[in-house]
C-alpha cells in the first residue's frame, strides 16, 4: 500500500504545472520537453523578460506560438487525477474522530470543525449549523471556484493596468528626456547669446579706452605745441587747455575702473539654492569693532572702529567668523548687506597646498570679495585677485557658493541672477570657515548691519524694489 502511493506521489508530479503548481489544465508540451498549461504559458510568455522561453530551463523555444494539447499528457492527467481522488476518499474513510473513534461525517459550518455523529449530539452544537461532509466540501469548492474567478478577474485587470502603466512610463520617459533637451537647447542658446553680448561689450569697451588713448595723445600734443607758442598766444589759449585737460583727468577713474557688466545666467540661482546652509555667526569673533545680534544671524560695525582701517591687511580684527566650517561637499549661502556701503565676504583657510615649480608649500589664506565706495561710485574688489570693477548701484544681496573638492570659490549678483568673480582652483587641505565684515564705515555715517538670509527666505521689499 505504503509503494503505490509513492508511485502515485511520483506520478503527481509527473502531472503539475511547474507555473501555478496544480494538475495540468490543456497540457502543452514546447521543445524543450517541459510542459505546462496552456494558459499558464500564454501568460508567461506575455509577461516574461525573455520573450517565448521556457520558465524552468530559460530555453527559448523554437516557435513563439503555443502548441497544441499534448492529449496522452492530459489523459495520464485525468488518470491520476482519478486515482487521487479515489485514495482521498480511502483516506478520508479511515480518518476518524479521537474522541469517539468514529468517522467523520459531519462539518459545523459555525466553528467550521468536522465532527462524528456521537459529537453532532454534544450540547456545544445544538444550535450550530451542521452539514453533511459531501454537502460542505460541495459547497466549499463552490467557494473556492467562486474565489478563483474573482482571482482571475482581478489578474487580467492588473495584466491590463501594467500593460498601461508599462505604455505610460515610456511615454512619460519620452516626455521629460524632451523638456530636458529642450532646457538644454534653452541653456545653449542663452550662452551664445550672453557670450554674444560680452564680444559686443568688450568691444565696445576698448573702443571706449582707444578713444580715451587717443584724446590723451591728442592733449599731450597739443600741450606739447603750446609750450612752443609766443608768450600772448599761450596765455590766450591757456584757459581752454587747462579746461580741457581737468576734463579729461576728471574721466581718468572711469576709464581705467571698468564698469562690471551684468549677465544674467537663467536658473543658476535655483541650482544653487538646492545647497544652500544655514549659517550662524560665532559668538566669540565679537569685538568692540564688529557687534554680533542675539540670535547670531547678523553683524554690524562697533563705534571704535577706525575708519582708516585698510583692508585686508590690517582688519584682521575685524572678521568674524561662521560657527561652522566645511570640509567637503557644496555649500551655498546668501547675505543681505542693503544697509551697507562697504563690506567684506568670503572664507579663510588656515593650511593651503600652494604649488611652486614641481614643490608644495602650505600657507594660510583669505579669499575676499569687497565693495569700496570712492566718492559718488561704488568698486567691488577681490583678494587676491584682479577684479576692481565699478558697478551702477550697490549690490543688496550677494551669494556665495563653495565646493570644496574642485576649489572652487564663487560669489553672485542674487538679484541680477548673475556671477560677480569666481576663484578657481583652490587646493584647500583643511575646513574652510565662512567670514565676514560690516566695513570699514564711512566718516559721519551710520551704517546698519550685515545680515545672514534664512535658507527659506524670498526677496525682502527693498531688494525686490531694486529689481
Amino acid at each position: 500500500m505504503a509503494a503505490a502511493r509513492e508511485k502515485l506521489q511520483g506520478l503527481q508530479g509527473e502531472i503539475t504545472c511547474g507555473i501555478c503548481r496544480s494538475y495540468f489544465s490543456e497540457p502543452v508540451t514546447i521543445s524543450c520537453g517541459h510542459s505546462f498549461c496552456r494558459t499558464c504559458l500564454s501568460w508567461s510568455w506575455r509577461l516574461g523578460a525573455t520573450p517565448s522561453s521556457c520558465p524552468e530551463c530559460r530555453q527559448v523555444a523554437q516557435t513563439t506560438e503555443i502548441p497544441g494539447v499534448n492529449g496522452r499528457l492530459a489523459e495520464l492527467t485525468d488518470l491520476v487525477k482519478q486515482l487521487c481522488s479515489e485514495n482521498l476518499q480511502s483516506a478520508e474513510g479511515q480518518r476518524q474522530c479521537a474522541r469517539h473513534k468514529l468517522t467523520f461525517k459531519l462539518f459545523c459550518e459555525d466553528d467550521q470543525t468536522l465532527l462524528c455523529v456521537r459529537c453532532a449530539q454534544s450540547p456545544e452544537h445544538g444550535a450550530h449549523k451542521l452539514s453533511p461532509v459531501v454537502e460542505a466540501a460541495h459547497n466549499c469548492r463552490k467557494k473556492l471556484q467562486l474565489l478563483q474567478s474573482r482571482l482571475e478577474k482581478h489578474l487580467e485587470e492588473a495584466e491590463e493596468l501594467l500593460s498601461g502603466e508599462e505604455i505610460t512610463a515610456v511615454e512619460c520617459h519620452w516626455m521629460i528626456r524632451e523638456e530636458f533637451n529642450k532646457l538644454h537647447q534653452f541653456l545653449l542658446d542663452e550662452e551664445f547669446q550672453c557670450l554674444e553680448r560680452l564680444k559686443q561689450d568688450e568691444r565696445a569697451e576698448q573702443d571706449r579706452l582707444s578713444q580715451h588713448v587717443h584724446t590723451l595723445q591728442a592733449l599731450i600734443l597739443e600741450l606739447q605745441e603750446a609750450g612752443h607758442q609766443l608768450n600772448v598766444d599761450l596765455l590766450w589759449e591757456v584757459q581752454h587747455l587747462l579746461g580741457r585737460s581737468a576734463s579729461v583727468l576728471s574721466q581718468r577713474a572711469k576709464a581705467v575702473s571698468p564698469e562690471l557688466r551684468e549677465y544674467p545666467i537663467p536658473g543658476m540661482m535655483e541650482m544653487l539654492r538646492r545647497f544652500r546652509v544655514d549659517l550662524i555667526m560665532d559668538p566669540t569673533a565679537a569685538s568692540p569693532c564688529v557687534i554680533i545680534s542675539e540670535d547670531l544671524k547678523s553683524v554690524k560695525a562697533g563705534e571704535v572702529w577706525q575708519v582708516g582701517t585698510k583692508y585686508p591687511e590690517d582688519a584682521v580684527g575685524h572678521y568674524v567668523f561662521a560657527e561652522q566650517a566645511f570640509s567637503s561637499g557644496r555649500q551655498y549661502w546668501e547675505v543681505d548687506v542693503t544697509q551697507l556701503p562697504q563690506w567684506i565676504l568670503g572664507i579663510y583657510s588656515p593650511f593651503l597646498r600652494k604649488k611652486r615649480g614641481r614643490n608644495e608649500d602650505t600657507c594660510a589664506s583669505l579669499f575676499l570679495l569687497c565693495c569700496v565706495k570712492k566718492e559718488e561710485d561704488y568698486y567691488l574688489q577681490t583678494y587676491p585677485g584682479s577684479l576692481n570693477h565699478r558697478v551702477k548701484s550697490p549690490v543688496p544681496r550677494v551669494g556665495v557658493y563653495l565646493e570644496y573638492s574642485s576649489g572652487t570659490l564663487a560669489f553672485y549678483n542674487v538679484l541680477q541672477h548673475s556671477l560677480i568673480y569666481r576663484f578657481y582652483p583652490i587646493f584647500f587641505t583643511a575646513p574652510v570657515t565662512p567670514i565676514f565684515s560690516p566695513g570699514p564705515p564711512l566718516p559721519a555715517s551710520e551704517a546698519g548691519p550685515m545680515t545672514l538670509c534664512p535658507v527659506d527666505s524670498g526677496l525682502c521689499a527693498f531688494c525686490s524694489s531694486c529689481l
